[in-house]
């Protein structure tokens, strides 16, 4: 049986989580007070509802609570947020995922019980900031406590070496995670490297560590 999910709030960041877990094989309920984006969706999920999130009853006629999880994702309207998110825990859905942008809505989600919160402006802020501090990383995701999953253009001081020459976590105290490499444009996983494996021009380095770590790693051979 296909997961169930309800995604209220049909922003770019709303649509895209629909049209991502659609291809997943989810089973999507798309909702909005707007019936133009709700026509933009209706094809790419099984079903897209127009309505005002912040009734009670109107939710209650979606079997809101039936859903693995609830994404509220309004983006706009930071009353009909809260409100929504409210309604949604006194119906005691099983999962819910709220959006905040800034630091003062997710204090605020935080006090009303929210354990679960996204920030996707922030983590955009995030990766910007270190693509431009460091050119070579790609991509990066923050985890607690300062460590990062990061994807870095293959530095040119280890090109042609193996991941055991190298020394990643003995001399960085980085893991790698797997290689990718770059075939006419298309990234393609590479698997889980072996020590024997030679670094090539065109790899991407997909390592797990501490911020500082990785810094030093693409500082010494960069």
């Amino acid at each position: 049986m296909a997961d169930k999910f309800a995604v209220i709030g049909l922003g770019q960041f709303g649509l895209a989580i629909c049209k991502k877990l659609s291809e997943k094989g989810a089973e999507v309920i798309a909702i909005d007070i707007d019936g133009d984006k709700v026509d933009e969706i209706k094809d790419h999920v099984a079903y897209a509802v127009e309505l005002d999130s912040t009734d009670l009853r109107a939710l209650q006629s979606q079997n809101i609570t039936e859903m693995d999880a609830v994404v509220v994702s309004i983006g706009q309207n930071f009353e009909g947020m809260l409100l929504t998110t409210v309604k949604l825990m006194e119906l005691g859905v099983k999962r819910l995922i709220a959006r905040a942008q800034g630091e003062t809505q997710r204090k605020i989600l935080e006090k009303l019980g929210v354990t679960e919160i996204l920030s996707p402006e922030e983590e955009v802020g995030k990766n910007v900031a270190e693509r431009l501090m460091n050119p070579s990383m790609l991509m990066c995701v923050q985890l607690p406590d300062n460590y990062e999953i990061v994807e870095i253009a293959a530095p040119k001081n280890i090109i042609g070496r193996t991941i055991e020459d190298i020394g990643l976590l003995p001399k960085y105290r980085l893991n790698i995670v797997t290689l990718i490499e770059r075939i006419e444009g298309e990234p393609h996983i590479k698997g889980v490297p072996m020590p024997d494996v030679i670094i090539e021009e065109n790899d991407e380095l997909v390592v797990f560590g501490l911020t500082k770590d990785v810094e030093r790693f693409i500082d010494i051979n960069g």
